[in-house]
Parts: structure tokens; C-alpha cells; sequence
């Protein structure tokens, strides 16, 4: 699942053969599941301030270590991610 980014259509990007990529249409974050779990981490950012990169690297790691499965589905299971029509290869 991509937006429509250039450097996702780069054409030097070797895409193996057993990955199908899907993008998004234009200016549409509200579809991409990454957007809604990066709102999760942005609302544990705010009034924040990491001196070093080291120190944001480290705050990003214990946010992410505490999701769980349930969780990520439950903020990024869009129903259109499980069609079968996405991802049957003919």
C-alpha cells in the first residue's frame, strides 16, 4: 500500500515477484493506514523536546514497542486492505 509519492515509482526500484504494490489515489491520507497510526504517535510527541536524535529514536522505539497486534489493526484495518480482488494474482 503506497501513496503516490515519486520515489515509490522509481524506476530503478526492483519490486520482487511476489509483492503487488497498491497505491492510493492522490491526496488521500485518510486512506492510508500509516497516516493513521503515525496520528497515535504524533499526539505522544506533542509539548516534546528530544535534544539529540538518539533520544527521539528512543521514544519512537518505546511507543512502537508497546502496540499490539489488536491495537494496529484496530487503528489501520481498512476493509478495502482485505479485498480479495487486491490480492489474488492471476
Amino acid at each position: 500500500m503506497l501513496d503516490n509519492g515519486a520515489f515509490h515509482k522509481c524506476k530503478a526500484l526492483q519490486i520482487p515477484e511476489n509483492i503487488i504494490l497498491i497505491f492510493l489515489p492522490p491526496y488521500s491520507p485518510e486512506l492510508n493506514p500509516a497516516e493513521k497510526i503515525w496520528a497515535k504517535f504524533k499526539r505522544q510527541f506533542t509539548n516534546q523536546f528530544f535534544k539529540t536524535i538518539t533520544e527521539l529514536e528512543e521514544f519512537v522505539c518505546t511507543i512502537s514497542k508497546t502496540l499490539n497486534s489488536y491495537e494496529v489493526k484496530s487503528i489501520c484495518g481498512y476493509g478495502y486492505i482485505f479485498l480479495n480482488s487486491f490480492w489474488s494474482v492471476k
